[in-house]
């Protein structure tokens, strides 16, 4: 029974009511013991519609943001919209790979039986280090050994699935290892070898300002890790990374 002229709610509307979509989205992946740093992916844990939700709700702090620096967003019109644009930056474009599912890619079967050395790349990557969210750009090459088990994808795929690792906040050491474990679940290979070299303008743009530096690294799986002889062809094969 309700008070005379009092409202029932009901369980949606009092649960909902003034409640943030991030704090929504944030107690479904604490209730699920679910991991959310930077770099992880959480589309399973937003809702139809709450993506657009949360792009007004980065909007709103962004303006906290801007008017914390100081910035007249109202008299300057060089930033009257600016913290729409970043918002949609980051939750749209840059760190798209956070809130979206992963691309879809179509398996094929390994009918000719295929079992030599393919290479891909180079595939440009685009991210932002997690510490100071500044970009970081460059390149990678894949190199796969098929059995007579392995799913074929198309080449294209290989860029759509770095893209969507590299579509977060990420360390370069933890993005390769991410973009190898999707590869190997896609289409699980003998082997896998992953190199990639990237600029880091968290060391460009600020702090040293060194404009020449860049990080190489490299993830080998399966036979690549056994067999020196292929891991030495793998990388013999790749152009010289310059540039």
């Amino acid at each position: 029974m309700h008070p005379p002229g009092a409202a029932a709610l009901s369980p949606q509307t009092s649960e909902d009511e003034g409640t943030p979509v991030s704090v929504k989205i944030r107690e479904r992946l604490v209730a699920a013991r679910k991991r959310f740093n930077a770099n992880d992916n959480i589309a399973d844990f937003i809702k139809p519609g709450e993506l657009e939700q949360l792009l007004d709700e980065v909007t709103h702090k962004m303006e906290g943001v801007l008017s914390s620096m100081v910035i007249d967003t109202e008299g300057d019109h060089n930033t009257g919209d600016t913290a729409r644009r970043v918002a949609k930056m980051y939750v749209n474009e840059v760190f798209r790979g956070r809130y979206v599912q992963p691309p879809s890619i179509t398996e094929f079967p390994n009918a000719e039986h295929l079992n030599e050395l393919m290479i891909v790349g180079p595939i440009t990557v685009r991210s932002a280090c997690s510490h100071h969210f500044c970009p970081v750009i460059g390149k990678v090459w894949i190199g796969v050994m098929p059995n007579e088990h392995t799913n074929v994808i198309g080449l294209s795929k290989y860029a759509r699935l770095a893209e969507w690792i590299m579509g977060r906040p990420q360390i370069q050491e933890e993005a390769v290892v991410q973009l190898a474990d999707l590869i190997m679940e896609k289409t699980q290979p003998d082997g896998l070898a992953i190199v990639m070299q990237a600029s880091h303008y968290c060391m460009a743009w600020r702090g040293v300002k060194d404009m020449d530096s860049k990080m190489i690294n490299s993830v080998m799986r399966g036979v690549f890790l056994k067999d020196p002889n292929l891991r030495r062809e793998f990388l013999a094969l790749i152009p010289q990374r310059k540039g």
